[in-house]
């Protein structure tokens, strides 16, 4: 017999085979187990009482809110800090409407160099795309005036904030006259 059609087949060849016809499919059994396993964990039991509980509470959610506020309690001046926080971040931390963003130097330069009396009086009366107050009547003009302070003097400026005057003390008592 002759050898020409035939070739032996070494042990390597035989092993990387074997290896290659049970890997391909196991392979593809994880790869579908793992799919499978994804596409159930984004599935939510309808009927569980903690999903009820929380599609009502999105149900039934109040439209607004009414605060009751007692008009002779004292008013809390807020700090500069907290007036920029809560109302004017919103224009001044990303530059919105062409608002100088809080600490950069080079936007707040030329404001400051117009005086801070100038930047309370745009900042009460508002300027350009900024309304009045920031678009919060209810800012003091003592917070107000914090607030500029507070943004100014984080791109350099040293201004002092205004501050309310102090109570007037009431005058003594005179004493009774001895009879």
């Amino acid at each position: 017999m002759s050898e020409q059609g035939s070739s032996k087949t070494s042990p390597m060849m035989f092993l990387a085979a074997a290896v290659g016809v049970f890997a391909a499919p196991v392979l593809a059994i994880v790869l579908i187990v793992q799919l499978v396993l994804s596409i159930q964990a984004g599935h939510v039991d309808k009927d569980d009482p903690r999903m009820a509980d929380a599609a009502v509470q999105a149900r039934i959610k109040p439209f607004g809110e009414v605060k009751a506020i007692d008009p002779s309690a004292p008013r809390v001046e807020k700090t500069g800090e907290a007036v920029y926080t809560e109302v004017c971040s919103a224009c001044h931390a990303s530059g919105a409407l062409g608002a100088p963003k809080y600490g950069n130097k080079a936007d707040w330069s030329k404001r400051i160099a117009q005086g801070y009396d100038t930047l309370i009086k745009h900042a009460t009366e508002g300027l350009r795309s900024m309304p009045p107050r920031g678009g919060n009547p209810d800012l003091s003009d003592i917070e107000l005036a914090r607030a500029v302070a507070y943004m100014a003097d984080a791109a350099g400026a040293h201004f002092t904030p205004k501050e309310p005057p102090a109570p007037a003390t009431p005058a003594p008592a005179k004493p009774a006259a001895a009879k």
